[in-house]
């Protein structure tokens, strides 16, 4: 059989699999078992396949959730947390009071939980969707987490959950978590898809194909970048800087999950690599002059400004110009509205908050918390990124004019909770990223000047609590964007949050072994 011949004969198979496993999920939709259609969902989810399922899942849950306005359909802690969590992730109005069935007189959780390994875990999970105000689900988090930890400290009721699958919930929550952080095999093989379900082997099958299919697209397209990455040059002009197209792309990968958006996957990519590299430009090359010269130039967005810049500045400038409006065309091409001033503006951003960073350090002054806080949630790049994302994914165009249109106002504040997470995460971390020598700043150092009777562990603690805010934060602004049509954007940028810890938790060898371990999963194993 010739190469093609067996390509097709894949391509078909996994038609006829997804379409298997669609019709499977329909069936599961009825009144006699709903739990049963809510954990075909749950799995989908998990595995990272549920993409090819957007309206069966759909209509599972629209179903749920109507039925629950006539009558309490479930009454087990494991059965409400998983209805509340997949409800009120795909936007649902879900009350927090669900939970209050599960209080004793004294207004705390019952003490007979604890024994439900299941249920705490899913309690956990649920409780990951909380938002401000919320004192309910910030007690369920409070009380699964202490009796989940329990548990790993060897007070294990018998017949309960693996050791091993309570502390992958604890330190990689669902909603929290990027799909297929662990290997296929190891989903395949794990707790989640052993049972006597109807629906399993049909989706251990599709996962098992739809990961090599996948794989083998993420390997072409990172072949692309690459060329793309090494036609440019850049490396060899700036050989300090950062030369990583695998993570830069990954970063993409793991944003854009679907496959048939591989034109986007590609396009995200150039300006992530860009924002690595004037960074390094920022913390390893230029002097304050010559940045202050290289940010006019970035916003005028005029060949003339670059005049007295330094050769390898030049050749940047140009570069990231060229690329930008390519990406411009390339967008007025696929959906008829030329984002390029939106663009433009995002960068003129960045460095003009990059230079904020070099001046304050060039000067051996620390700015207050906030100051640092408001001035890196730009630094970050993170608007950079979510800017582009918003435009390649054809939003903005205003094509009809209607209520559910999404413009970039509407987006402002998940934009900020996302570039605060990935910021304070960074300061979590080691001060220096891998390969570089440069001066970075630290919200806990300033944190730790304005207060300075707090020690280093309390402002650690401090970082954790704003994350967990923000995430609430973040919950509820997708909740709210709920309004417009922009599911494959909250999607997409939900993916960006929940990268953040696999970019920026370094080991004491200054590695990234959780992101070693997601890229040899879905790249190179």
């Amino acid at each position: 059989m010739r190469c093609s011949e067996k390509q097709e004969t894949v391509w078909r198979e996994y038609e006829e699999k997804k379409k298997e496993v669609g019709q499977l999920l329909l069936q599961s939709n009825d009144e006699e078992n709903p739990m049963d259609s809510l954990m075909f969902v749950d799995a989908t989810q998990r595995v990272g396949v549920d993409h090819h399922f957007e309206e069966e899942i759909d209509m599972i849950l629209r179903r749920q959730y109507n039925c629950s306005a006539k009558s309490v359909c479930f009454h087990g802690l494991h059965d409400v947390s998983l209805f509340f969590r997949l409800l009120r992730q795909q936007g649902y109005h879900v009350s927090a009071d669900v939970f209050n069935n599960f209080k004793g007189k004294d207004g705390k959780f019952k003490d007979t939980l604890k024994q439900d390994i299941k249920g705490l875990m899913a309690l956990y999970e649920a409780a990951q969707l909380s938002f401000k105000g919320e004192d309910i689900i910030d007690e369920a988090d409070d009380f699964s987490r202490l009796h989940l930890s329990a548990c790993l400290l060897g007070n294990m009721p018998e017949k309960s959950c693996s050791q091993e699958a309570i502390r992958k919930t604890l330190r990689h929550p669902q909603h929290k978590s990027i799909a297929r952080l662990s290997s296929a095999k190891s989903i395949l093989h794990g707790d989640l898809l052993k049972g006597s379900k109807v629906w399993e082997k049909s989706l251990r099958e599709l996962v098992s194909m739809d990961s090599l299919i996948a794989k083998s697209l993420h390997q072409e397209e990172l072949l692309q970048v690459s060329k793309w990455w090494k036609d440019l040059g850049l490396s060899e002009k700036l050989p300090n800087a950062r030369n990583q197209a695998v993570k830069w792309y990954t970063w993409s990968m793991a944003s854009i999950d679907d496959p048939r958006l591989s034109f986007q996957r590609i396009e995200l990519t150039k300006p992530i690599a860009f924002i690595y590299l004037i960074d390094d430009i920022f913390d390893l090359y230029g002097t304050i002059n010559e940045l202050t010269l290289f940010t006019e130039a970035i916003n005028r967005w005029d060949d003339t400004a670059i005049e007295m810049l330094p050769a390898y500045m030049r050749m940047s400038y140009k570069s990231l110009v060229d690329t930008t409006n390519e990406i411009a065309h390339n967008i007025h091409e696929k959906h008829g509205h030329n984002p390029i001033n939106a663009l433009k503006a995002t960068w003129a951003s960045l460095c003009d908050a990059f230079l904020v960073e070099a001046r304050w350090f060039a000067s051996g002054e620390l700015p207050t918390a906030q100051e640092y806080l408001e001035n890196g949630k730009v630094s970050t790049g993170a608007h950079v990124v979510l800017v582009h994302l918003f435009f390649l994914l054809g939003l903005g165009g205003f094509t009809n004019g209607g209520d559910d249109e999404i413009n970039l106002n509407h987006t402002s504040k998940l934009m900020s909770s996302i570039a605060t997470i990935l910021r304070l995460w960074d300061d979590l971390g080691s001060s220096k990223d891998e390969q570089q020598d440069g001066q970075d700043g630290s919200y806990i150092t300033c944190y730790m000047k304005d207060e300075p009777n707090v020690s280093e562990k309390q402002a650690r603690q401090h970082v954790v609590d704003m994350i967990l805010n923000e995430w609430r934060n973040l919950n509820q602004e997708r909740f709210r964007l709920n309004h417009f049509s922009a599911a494959s954007f909250k999607r997409c940028s939900l993916n960006i949050a929940r990268m953040v810890p696999l970019m920026y938790t370094y080991d004491e060898k200054q590695r990234l072994p959780l992101l070693e371990e997601y890229m040899r999963n879905t790249l190179f194993d």
